[in-house]
């Protein structure tokens, strides 16, 4: 495994921001790791990446101990923290050969060129880095946190803040890193989690609420359930609809536009256009919308709210 956390607490103080917390991420897995503000999110990257000891529990990064290990650890470990550090007043190849040097790296101008152009940062690596945009300063941080050619790759909210454009980039960064790299990140934007992570971790309150795929974590809320908005030439009762099993709803929209709540253990759609061809009307659209993992994640986070 790549990260193995067992059993892990941590407190400051008497207040308790990781409870027992456990799982495990092989090789070659992208992870997405979601929680609410207060959540235990940045406490438990944080220990992973050997910058605080936990209470109680263990944590090894390629089996190595990040407490008895720790400089084994460390070098099999990338991190972009979600406040990106950096020496705005150091131009960007200066920089990264700063942070070459920093790892005793071997060959480290052949290195610091490949970052570079990994990231796509060669028509800014001549200017200091605080003239960059936060879109190519967040590629700065990634070439630094990749530049010694990790194993593990730690990410806390790296695209927070960037416009669109600089997200999609990010973003695609972070998908080609994925493919050779095990990589947890972190991250508020759900979309970011289901376009780029195969897996997906929840917590609240400091516990494990959720680890599964990320496609099967939509089961988590209302079953199987999903949606069919469906467009027809003329008008159907609501009987019509409630008639065909696996129906368990439908409500009108006006202009023949109906939202069907189905159970995910039928489909639906051959019956329903069946029904209307039964009523003389043609089917115009149909179009099936599996639940979101936001819905998941608020009703995940919302468990043991009062506790």
């Amino acid at each position: 495994m790549s990260i193995e956390v067992t059993k892990v607490s941590k407190k400051y103080g008497s207040q308790l921001a990781v409870n027992e917390m456990s799982f495990a991420i092989g090789k070659g897995e992208v992870v997405g790791f979601l929680g609410p503000n207060g959540a235990g999110k940045s406490t438990m990257m944080k220990i992973i990446t050997c910058f605080i000891p936990p209470t109680q529990g263990s944590v090894k990064v390629c089996g190595y101990d990040v407490m008895q290990q720790s400089i084994e650890a460390r070098k099999r470990i990338g991190y972009l923290p979600e406040h990106n550090p950096l020496y705005t007043d150091m131009y960007v190849r200066e920089y990264l050969t700063f942070m070459a040097d920093i790892y005793q790296l071997k060959g480290k101008s052949d290195r610091v060129k490949g970052v570079i152009q990994r990231v796509g940062l060669e028509i800014e690596m001549h200017k200091k880095i605080g003239a960059l945009s936060k879109g190519y300063r967040q590629r700065v941080g990634l070439a630094a946190a990749i530049i010694h050619d990790p194993e593990v790759l730690i990410l806390d909210e790296p695209t927070s803040g960037l416009d669109p454009n600089q997200l999609v980039e990010i973003r695609d960064l972070i998908i080609q890193l994925g493919k050779e790299k095990t990589v947890m990140l972190s991250t508020h934007i759900m979309q970011e989690v289901e376009a780029i992570c195969g897996r997906t971790i929840i917590i609240n309150k400091g516990q494990v609420m959720a680890d599964q795929p990320t496609e099967q974590l939509r089961n988590l809320a209302g079953g199987n359930n999903y949606e069919l908005t469906v467009e027809l030439s003329g008008n159907m009762d609501l009987a019509d609809f409630i008639s065909i099993r696996g129906v368990m709803n439908a409500t009108s929209a006006g202009n023949n536009q109906w939202t069907i709540h189905v159970s995910g253990l039928e489909d639906v759609r051959k019956e329903i256009a069946e029904k209307a061809m039964s009523k003389g009307l043609v089917v115009m659209t149909m179009t099936r919308h599996e639940v979101k993992l936001e819905e998941i994640f608020k009703t995940l986070t919302a468990v043991n709210k009062e506790l």
